[in-house]
């Protein structure tokens, strides 16, 4: 019975607040049951006496709970230092969050949001009564700690989704690889954070949604080296087109930068389709031009629709002669009636490339563009071309041009035809130079003959050549040969003095 005397006396004296007589019992040796008075005092809510009986024994756990009770919160974080359990340390946060002692419930936070588990309670805890910002500062500064984890740069980052905006980003840019990158995402979809959502995909490596993104939000979280960046990281080609069609709108000036990044990547045939297709073909001509050099039709078609629109006829004419995969006969039909002399020029020469030199010449002749005209009867080696010609050119009275036209088309004109029409005209003047230089041609033709006959005489003088029957000379027969006539009936004597008489 004496134990349970001295625990009521102990008890007693709590109820009666006699604490200078319960300090001096229980500092004496005895054999009360001290542990359970505290118990009984603080559940009644004796927290003076109960702090003594608990420093008493040493029970820093519920020394800090009372101490939370009598209001003495910095002992009562002392007290949890020297318990050191985590149940402890959350409730005396608790209790400082309630009276407003936010410096102390830091203190207490710092050594629970290092456990993980715990995180999430304490972040309800704070969010529930509307102490972001405090909550904020609680986690900014354990992410200094040696055992700082994920879960509290994660949470950090979502709470800045939250309530402080401006600070994500410099918070995903320093920390980026330490957050758990799907749950911030979230967060920040959900708070239309464009520009730290497309940074997060960027290092989430999801480059579709980071495209997909800026080209929905382009006024927010549009850059163009970043775009451009990312761009070439797509999984789904399709995105290029889209992208095409996005700066078309929205940056259309800069369209031929975002081309020479993706020049490797594209299918230029059907590029350059849409851009004919939304009428835009002339902004991209200098990606058009850079391509060219694949020769491709639609390619070759496009520019050349280019040039003939932009009235640029020595590009047209240069591409033309670089790259010949396009419909030949089609853009010669197109240019022939062109109200500019050089582009039906072109279509001349595009006829004469495809040997129609009828069509080519006359082309010429309506143009009057007796040169070419010439050049291409002279390239046909059509004689009844080059004669037409030169009849065209009598009956406009151009004699300039039927002389020009002998020396050029010399090699398909025949003298007399020349000599004939000159008399004709009264135009000998102009025919001489060519008739002259036949005189001179066959001149020097028959002079090498004359040369050649003699040296064949000559030769045949000195080298006399056997008498050969085709290809078998005429040899006599050997000394004791039969001779080949007697071989058919004819009178020859035999030999060695046989018989003489006929066969």
């Amino acid at each position: 019975k004496q134990w349970y005397q001295r625990r009521v006396r102990v008890f007693a004296y709590a109820k009666v607040n006699r604490l200078a007589d319960l300090e001096e019992f229980i500092s004496s040796p005895n054999i009360a049951q001290i542990q359970q008075v505290g118990d009984r005092c603080f559940d009644e809510k004796l927290y003076e006496p109960a702090r003594i009986l608990y420093n008493n024994v040493s029970n820093y756990a519920r020394l800090a709970s009372t101490l939370v009770y009598l209001g003495e919160f910095q002992q009562a974080v002392d007290g949890a230092r020297k318990a050191n359990s985590t149940k402890t340390w959350k409730e005396v946060c608790y209790a400082c969050v309630e009276a407003g002692e936010f410096r102390m419930a830091q203190m207490c936070g710092l050594h629970i949001v290092v456990h993980a588990d715990e995180l999430e309670e304490l972040i309800n805890f704070y969010q529930s009564r509307g102490f972001f910002q405090e909550l904020i500062q609680l986690l900014e500064a354990a992410l200094g700690l040696e055992r700082a984890h994920m879960g509290m740069f994660s949470e950090l980052a979502i709470l800045y989704s939250k309530y402080n905006p401006t600070k994500m980003r410099e918070h995903l840019e320093l920390f980026w690889s330490r957050v758990n990158i799907p749950k911030v995402l979230k967060a920040a979809e959900q708070a239309h954070l464009w520009p730290e959502l497309v940074f997060l995909y960027d290092k989430y490596e999801e480059y579709d949604n980071a495209i997909l993104t800026m080209m929905a939000h382009p006024t927010q979280c549009w850059k163009e080296p970043l775009f451009k960046d990312i761009i070439t990281k797509v999984a789904n080609i399709e995105l290029y087109y889209k992208a095409l069609s996005f700066y078309l709108d929205y940056k259309p000036m800069l369209l031929n930068d975002l081309l020479l990044v993706l020049t490797p990547r594209l299918d230029h045939t059907r590029a350059v389709t849409f851009f004919q297709k939304v009428g835009q073909l002339h902004l991209c001509l200098p990606y058009v031009k850079s391509v060219q050099s694949h020769n491709n039709k639609v390619i070759n078609e496009a520019l050349n629709n280019i040039y003939i629109d932009n009235e640029d006829y020595d590009s047209l004419r240069a591409s033309i002669d670089s790259y010949n995969n396009f419909d030949n006969i089609a853009l010669a039909q197109r240019m022939e009636k062109h109200e500019l002399i050089e582009f039906r020029r072109i279509a001349a020469y595009l006829f004469k490339m495809n040997n129609r030199w009828k069509q080519a010449v006359e082309l010429c002749k309506k143009d009057l563009l007796f040169k070419d005209a010439m050049e291409y009867a002279a390239d046909s080696r059509n004689m009844e071309i080059a004669e037409d010609l030169m009849g065209w050119f009598l009956d406009n009275e151009n004699y300039e041009s039927f002389a020009a036209g002998t020396f050029v088309m010399y090699d398909m004109l025949k003298p007399d035809v020349i000599l004939e029409l000159a008399w004709r005209h009264n135009i000998m003047d102009f025919a001489m130079p060519y008739l002259i230089q036949c005189v001179r041609e066959y001149t020097t033709k028959v002079d090498k003959l004359e040369v050649s006959d003699e040296t064949r005489t000559k030769e045949a003088e000195t080298n006399p050549q056997p008498l050969v029957m085709g290809e078998q000379l005429m040899l006599t027969p050997a000394p004791g040969m039969m001779p080949m006539n007697n071989m058919y009936g004819m009178n020859q004597p035999m030999y060695n003095g046989g018989y003489m008489g006929s066969m």
